[in-house]
């Protein structure tokens, strides 16, 4: 067998590896076996071939990291609704209290218990019905609903 076969076999099996991870990072070691490949086939010595995968796949491995599919999002828990499912429910208030010129704070009646609230904003609220926007500990920050 040809070396350049067994730098496609690797290749491959590499990116079969790649669909059980899925991160594209696999993706990019894959594409520095195919160049390495190519040199095989070209007649390179094992040695360029090496060096060749290496800096092939360490090369798109640093372009990948830095584009905008390589970072990962940073999501702040607190006000995602895919991790913390209260985000975006409606509680109702009976009664707030002010705290101070921008506070105003309540206690309420959620999932059979009783909760801190926090109205966000500055303006002075009526009871009623109000959507979580984030969760700080046991306290739910709220606005009214849109």
């Amino acid at each position: 067998m040809h070396e350049w076969m067994n730098w496609l076999i690797i290749s491959g099996l590499v990116v079969v590896l790649e669909l059980f991870s899925g991160t594209f990072y696999l993706l990019m070691v894959a594409l520095g076996c195919a160049a390495g490949g190519m040199v095989a086939f070209g007649g390179g010595q094992l040695a360029l071939q090496l060096i060749v995968a290496a800096g092939v796949g360490a090369t798109a491995t640093v372009m990948l990291r830095r584009s905008r599919f390589g970072g990962g999002q940073k999501v702040i828990a607190n006000r995602d609704p895919n991790v913390n499912l209260d985000i975006g429910q409606l509680i109702q208030i009976n009664e707030w209290h002010r705290v101070s010129a921008e506070r105003q704070i309540a206690r309420a009646m959620y999932r059979g218990a009783m909760w801190d609230v926090e109205f966000l904003g500055v303006k002075t609220v009526e009871p009623g019905m109000f959507t979580i926007v984030e969760i700080q500990g046991s306290q739910l920050i709220v606005q009214p609903p849109q």
